[in-house]
């Protein structure tokens, strides 16, 4: 029973890392348009590093619910 619950929260970590990634990437292209203000363009540079600091969270607990399995 502790396997699918750990095989759960892995499966529920990825997806929370994938969804990370897939934010950070949006928010460095909106920091590298050159058309879009300055200030938007550094909010999405600041979003994009906390989108980076959650994206390798949610992997190394990932990676922990996979040991436990």
């Amino acid at each position: 029973m502790d396997s699918l619950k750990q095989g759960a929260n892995y499966v529920s970590e990825t997806v929370k890392q994938a969804t990370s990634g897939a934010s950070k990437e949006t928010n460095k292209q909106v920091a590298k348009d050159s058309d879009a203000p300055i200030g938007t363009r550094a909010s999405a540079a600041k979003d994009a590093l906390g989108d980076k600091v959650d994206e390798h969270k949610h992997d190394a607990k990932a990676e922990a619910h996979k040991q436990q399995i």
